[in-house]
This record gives structure tokens, C-alpha cells and sequence, in this order.
């Protein structure tokens, strides 16, 4: 019997190396791609070739849909000790994010949750108007977003833009998303590709040690503190998946229920996390 594909694929074009997610039906960011994810990191970070890395979807619909609600939902509710470190996930978003190499997230269809929290791991993200979506729906299910998003979104969007995404849990559009400095810009889906592929071609040509110590710089005046914050996000986190007022476990049986977490139910995962809370 053969192997499975890889959720991921690296293809290299000189000095920029391109990750394609590839994990049908829609690139849920569950136990599969997180290994992939991290196998991709292991790899990049050995990767002295590479100055530019393009972290794209080879589906339009989906970039990475959300984590999976289904593995979340069988997690026990019950108190964990209180974490000094930071877990898997944050640990593999870290490393992305200190990639020697400058990262772009090109951004077609669903990012939400877990999918968004990805992109915010990057130096930039672009996406294309009238195709992609973000959010931030874990409130209406019982947590909070738990991959970075509390951190990394408040840093690029500030408090009172933070709050209105995470505590709404609504979907925003691109152009939406470009207002709010979620993303870089917000672009017609024929011109996303090429005008990433020109500005990492553009990156790339650039001198390798220049790039990193700029990258460097970049984080240590945006980013100061922002492991240590990651730390009280994962604390919060786990709080809430022990707590039964948070409503979690039910909240995300009916989100499975109803079918949301499917292609086609995910087209109204706004609509029906508004009645998350009804029998």
C-alpha cells in the first residue's frame, strides 16, 4: 500500500521556496497538516538556499479552513497543570516566524481560526478581494484563539479592532482585512499571484544576511514580550477547555451536528455561530 501525500509540498525556484498546502477536503488544521507543518519548519530552517518563503493553498477555496472542532470537542474536560513552556503548536508558529527566510502567506478563500493564526506567524500576507475570508471564531465556541491569534492580531490590529474580531466572531472580508491591517494588502484574484510572485523575486534578489538581521530587527521592535504573552494566551486556553461555564463541549457538538464543519457548511460558519447556543 502507498504512502499518503504529504498534506504539504515545497517547491523550490531558485531562492525562494514555495509551501503548498495540499490536504482535502479543506486543509483542516488538525493532527496531519500540524505534523506537516512542523516537518516543513525542520526543513526550512536547514534550508541555506532559500531567502524568501510563499506559504499558498493549492485549493482557491480554502487557505486553511480552521483547527479541527472535532478533535478539540473530545478533549477531556479537565483541569491540566499550568504549562511553563510553550506547547506544540506555539512552538512550531515560533519557529516559522523566526524563519531565517522572509514569509509570505498568499491567501485564497477560508482562513479562519487556526488557518488565520498561521498567516499572522508571517512576515506578510496578501489575499485576494471577493475570494478570501478571515476570522476568529473560537468565542461563540467556548474558547479563544489559542494558536497566537489574541497576541499576534492585537499587535497588528490594536486592542479595539482585536476585540471586535475575537469577541465577535465574525467573518471579515479581504478588503475588510486590508483596512483593518490584518493583512498587507487586498488584491483582485488574477493579480494576487503575480504580484507576490514579483515581490518574492524582488525579495530574493536581495542580499541573504541582509534579510535576516532586517527580519531580526523587525521582531525585536514589533514582537518584545510576545513568547511571554503567548505563555498567558495558552494558560487562559487551557482554563476555558477545563471549564464547563465556557460551554465548549456542547457548543462544538452542534457546530458538528449541523454540519458545519464540512465544504459546504462552512460557507455559513458565521451565520450558525450565532446559534451555537440553542438545542
Amino acid at each position: 500500500m502507498s504512502e499518503p501525500a504529504s498534506p504539504i509540498r515545497i517547491e523550490t525556484e531558485g531562492a525562494i521556496a514555495r509551501v503548498i498546502v495540499d490536504h482535502p477536503p479543506m486543509n483542516l488544521l488538525g493532527a496531519a497538516l500540524m505534523g506537516a507543518l512542523f516537518e516543513t519548519v525542520e526543513r526550512l530552517e536547514q534550508d541555506e538556499t532559500s531567502r524568501v518563503v510563499v506559504l499558498s493553498s493549492a485549493d482557491p477555496d480554502f487557505f486553511i479552513a480552521h483547527g479541527d472542532v472535532e478533535t478539540i470537542a473530545q478533549v477531556p474536560p479537565e483541569p491540566t497543570p499550568p504549562v511553563d513552556s510553550l506547547p506544540f503548536t506555539h512552538q512550531i508558529l515560533e519557529r516559522w516566524r523566526k524563519l531565517p527566510q522572509i514569509t509570505i502567506a498568499c491567501i485564497e478563500g477560508f482562513a479562519r481560526g487556526g488557518g488565520s493564526e498561521v498567516a499572522l506567524a508571517c512576515d506578510m500576507r496578501f489575499a485576494a478581494l471577493d475570494r478570501a475570508v478571515f476570522a476568529q471564531p473560537e468565542v461563540p465556541l467556548g474558547i479563544l484563539p489559542g494558536a497566537g491569534g489574541t497576541v499576534r492580531l492585537t499587535r497588528l490590529v490594536g486592542r479595539a479592532r482585536a476585540a471586535e474580531i475575537i469577541l465577535g466572531g465574525d467573518d471579515f472580508s479581504a478588503r475588510e482585512a486590508e483596512q483593518y491591517g490584518w493583512i498587507n494588502r487586498a488584491l483582485p484574484a488574477d493579480e494576487l499571484g503575480p504580484f507576490v510572485d514579483r515581490l518574492a523575486r524582488r525579495i530574493a534578489s536581495f542580499p541573504a544576511h541582509t534579510l535576516r538581521e532586517a527580519k531580526r530587527t523587525i521582531q525585536q521592535v514589533a514582537d518584545r514580550d510576545l513568547e511571554r504573552d503567548l505563555l498567558t494566551e495558552q494558560h487562559t486556553f487551557d482554563a476555558l477547555m477545563a471549564d464547563p461555564r465556557s460551554e465548549r463541549v456542547p457548543r462544538m457538538q452542534r457546530f458538528l451536528d449541523r454540519g458545519v464543519q464540512t465544504r459546504e457548511g462552512e460557507q455559513d460558519l458565521a451565520a450558525a455561530c450565532e446559534t451555537l447556543g440553542e438545542d
